[in-house]
């Protein structure tokens, strides 16, 4: 079975904390409103902010499955990190076995942050490894990055 990992950063010029709380823990209230057009619903189906919160992420014909749910595994909030483990749907049975996200928020010099991002997943047997998947989940989140992002410049008061 073949497993690995993918590494990169994503900057942006709104603050570390807003950013990580727009994220981590509005993105089920906010996706449906900023990408209408890929989330189509999303709610928080166990626990609340806290370790093994599960939220569920139902999406619009645009995306080849219709949901995911993923759990909060680690939060660190003094650090800005994060921890997400994807548990069902999504590629979960169809081509993955597991998959997680790591998600850490950093200041930048001058201003805005840099979201590090470390994925890590591990294939059903027999899935060859597309490096196709892998550049489409760093431009999904990339785009979930710069969404926020983008809401974010615009609503000044929100995640403050």
């Amino acid at each position: 079975m073949a497993s690995g990992s993918a590494t990169y950063e994503i900057e942006s010029s709104v603050e570390a904390a807003r950013l990580f709380k727009a994220t981590v823990f509005e993105w089920h209230i906010l996706a449906p409103k900023i990408i209408p057009e890929v989330v189509a619903s999303a709610a928080i189906i166990e626990g609340e902010g806290a370790i093994g919160a599960v939220r569920q992420i139902n999406f619009s014909p645009a995306l080849p499955f219709g949901y995911m749910k993923e759990r909060l595994d680690f939060l660190d909030l003094d650090k800005l990190e994060c921890k997400q483990t994807l548990v069902e749907g999504g590629h979960i049975g169809s081509k993955v076995e597991t998959a997680s996200t790591d998600f850490k928020f950093e200041p930048a010099p001058g201003g805005g942050c840099v979201c590090k991002v470390v994925t890590s997943y591990k294939l059903l047997p027999g899935v060859e490894e597309d490096e196709g998947e892998l550049v489409k989940s760093k431009e999904t989140v990339t785009a979930i990055i710069k969404a926020a992002e983008g809401y974010l410049l615009a609503n000044p008061e929100a995640c403050a």
